[in-house]
């Protein structure tokens, strides 16, 4: 009879033995998703910008343009039918939507003219033809353009099928959360 208390006894250590292993692996994982979150570091999934890890860099001085940033997008209608028709992700910025990696191209005072694609105080922006349907054929708005108010700026990505501001207009440079740096990354 001794024969089966030693299985079971050996049963339980392996079980306890598993479970020790995926705790102290799981606890690894969590303490490196961690360190990666409050350093700064996101993953990339969008074809906006080059795929993979990013850093955020903190921005001691006003926004310029030329500037790659990671932003934080406003809680408003355009928003939120962006998010709905699927170009936004989910994370952790007001609203549940993902921090949008975009440049900078025009700040305030600067005045955005938008026909078949954008220019800048009169000067075109390379690859910014507009899109009039998205890639399932809904119908896109463009922005209006105009003068970018004081405490806004205007967000460009050279990518064909980006949503940024030749659709939302220009956002407010407050959602700024700090210059995007690549850290390992690829552009497909």
């Amino acid at each position: 009879m001794t024969i089966p208390f030693v299985a079971a006894a050996l049963r339980r250590r392996r079980m306890s033995g598993l479970l020790f292993g995926f705790a102290t692996i799981t606890m690894a994982l969590l303490g490196t998703i961690s360190v990666a979150w409050f350093g700064g570091y996101r993953i990339n999934f969008t074809p906006s910008e080059p795929l993979g890890l990013w850093r955020i860099i903190e921005l001691n001085r006003p926004a310029a343009a030329g500037d790659l940033v990671f932003t934080c997008p406003p809680q408003n209608s355009a928003m939120r039918e962006a998010k709905m028709r699927g170009y936004l992700r989910a994370g952790l910025c007001p609203g549940g939507i993902a921090p949008l990696i975009k440049t900078i191209i025009a700040v305030a005072g600067q005045r955005v003219d938008i026909g078949i694609g954008v220019s800048i105080d009169g000067h075109p922006v390379r690859f910014s033809a507009l899109q009039h349907r998205d890639g399932e054929g809904r119908p896109l708005t463009p922005s209006r353009g105009g003068i970018v108010p004081a405490g806004y700026v205007f967000l460009h990505s050279p990518f064909v099928g980006s949503y940024d501001s030749r659709y939302f207009g220009p956002i407010p440079a407050a959602g700024i959360l700090g210059l995007a740096q690549e850290v390992l990354t690829y552009a497909p």
